[in-house]
């Protein structure tokens, strides 16, 4: 029976003497088989022990880069942030690296160089793009996880995803705007950040897909590359909306919300139903004042928890720890959730 402990600690842990546990260990006959029983699990759990301790004793640093915009990334690191606690004794030291903007090159320097200097695991938002899905490999070659977040790298050797189903909170999206329109023509103006993110792209996918074969009365027209900022999202709406009198709803994938009802008020156009993503500091506010109607919100913490679970499966174990999407809940102006 092959162990690593001392004799009076399996007997402790039995609840046994330490003669008949060397007994036991040793092979002699005149034990009854649920004293042998008894002894093995002890062994286990004293393994058990030992992991969580050797799991407790550690500290890891983690790299988290995205880019998006300040308001999103302010309630990432929040989220981060009051999830370490959760870990003690455990220590998580979080590296935040953020940009409203990044191209490509930038965001594959910055990977290399935290790959080169050495990290427990990074935390990416990034664009599906093919340099950026190299720079994820060579992290992992060097042994390093990287949990994809929010927006998926599916192509790469990224170890997890974690975030929401995108594809599933577009068709919800969907769903809540064909209903309010009951049967009615309607335009939508569906914002998103930029096309090259995965997961807007996923959530775009699953909108249209439902408003198509569940709504064909209602007309899709589409904003994209503003990165989320109130300027350029803010003129691309008002451009769009003076193109097209009839634009009367709004899906807001990308954020910029405040520049888009800003360019809707200042051309006195109503909109009868504006649905978000994300409850940052903006969103919570214009839906407690009732300027938008739902938003699509998802556990940030809980993201936090899977990415954290993955770097300690892969550098404890070599293995990342298994994950599912968060799940989608649907926020109105009488249900928000308490923030933290």
């Amino acid at each position: 029976m092959a162990h690593i402990f001392l004799v009076k600690d399996i007997a402790f842990q039995a609840g046994l003497s330490t003669a008949t546990v060397d007994r036991v260990l040793n092979g002699r006959g005149g034990v009854r088989r649920q004293t042998e029983m008894r002894v093995r699990a002890a062994i286990v759990e004293l393994e058990k022990q030992q992991a969580g301790a050797e799991t407790a004793a550690r500290k890891f640093a983690i790299d988290i880069v995205m880019e998006t915009p300040d308001r999103f990334s302010t309630a990432v690191r929040a989220a981060f942030e009051a999830e370490v606690a959760t870990f003690l004794p455990t220590v998580f030291r979080c590296r935040f690296h953020f940009a409203e903007v990044m191209k490509p090159g930038e965001l594959v320097l910055l990977l290399d160089r935290i790959r080169l200097r050495g990290t427990h695991g990074i935390v990416l938002k990034a664009p599906d793009v093919p340099e950026i899905v190299a720079a994820v490999a060579r992290a992992d070659e060097a042994g390093i996880p990287v949990v994809t977040l929010v927006t998926d790298l599916p192509n790469s050797l990224r170890a997890a995803y974690a975030g929401a189903d995108n594809r599933a909170a577009g068709e919800t999206a969907a769903y809540l705007i064909g209903e309010r329109f009951s049967g009615a023509s309607g335009q939508v103006l569906v914002t998103l950040s930029s096309g090259r993110f995965r997961g807007e792209e996923e959530r775009e996918i699953g909108f249209r897909r439902l408003i198509r074969d569940r709504y064909p009365q209602i007309g899709i027209t589409e904003i994209s590359e503003g990165h989320g900022t109130d300027a350029a999202t803010g003129t691309q709406t008002a451009r769009a909306i003076a193109d097209d009198p009839a634009i009367n709803a709004v899906y807001s994938i990308g954020g910029g919300n405040k520049a888009v009802l800003a360019a809707f008020e200042a051309m006195q156009r109503r909109i009868l139903i504006f649905v978000a993503h994300d409850l940052d500091a903006d969103n919570r506010a214009l839906l407690a004042a009732h300027k938008i109607g739902f938003v699509l919100h998802h556990d940030l913490r809980m993201d936090a928890r899977s990415a954290f679970r993955t770097i300690i499966g892969r550098q404890l174990s070599g293995h990342p720890a298994a994950s599912s999407p968060s799940t989608v809940e649907i926020v109105t102006p009488y249900n928000m959730p308490v923030p933290g």
